[in-house]
């Protein structure tokens, strides 16, 4: 049985949750890079860029061929780009490629709270009147006795 959906992108954002990671799939959206050209653009030591670019493979966000001795790397494909492009517009509050940025059709939500009416202003109301019955005075007796 595969992990729910919500799961599955939890694991996937937490690739996601690392600056060289990014920088690396960043450097990528641009074009192919060789290792080389990597370590000296992330100013990391070649070992850890190593670790990074693993974890980036496991998820299939990255593929390798190597040539010689010179290992290149390249995304597996344009959406990475087009989420990190996301990502930028959501940060910076910028349309993504020049499109406005439209929120999800909330209609369906406009439905329920239509069928399900707002109890907040009721709930605020019985207080009120909880609290006034309590201020009143037993019957026969009066403040101040």
């Amino acid at each position: 049985m595969s992990a729910p959906l919500y799961q599955s992108k939890a694991e996937f954002f937490k690739t996601l949750g690392h600056p060289v990671r990014i920088r690396v799939l960043e450097l990528l959206g641009e074009r192919e890079h060789a290792v080389a050209e990597m370590l000296r653009d992330t100013g990391v030591e070649a070992a850890y860029l190593s670790q990074q670019l693993a974890v980036l493979r496991r998820a299939n966000l990255v593929v390798a061929r190597r040539e010689g001795v010179a290992v290149y790397y390249a995304l597996t494909g344009p959406r990475v780009t087009e989420l990190l492009l996301v990502a930028r517009s959501i940060l910076t509050g910028d349309a993504v490629a020049g499109q406005a940025v439209t929120p999800p059709d909330r209609t369906s939500d406009r439905a329920a709270s239509d069928r399900a009416p707002d109890r907040t202003s009721d709930r605020t109301s019985d207080r009120t009147s909880d609290r006034a019955a309590s201020d009143r005075a037993p019957a026969g007796f009066t403040r101040g006795e």
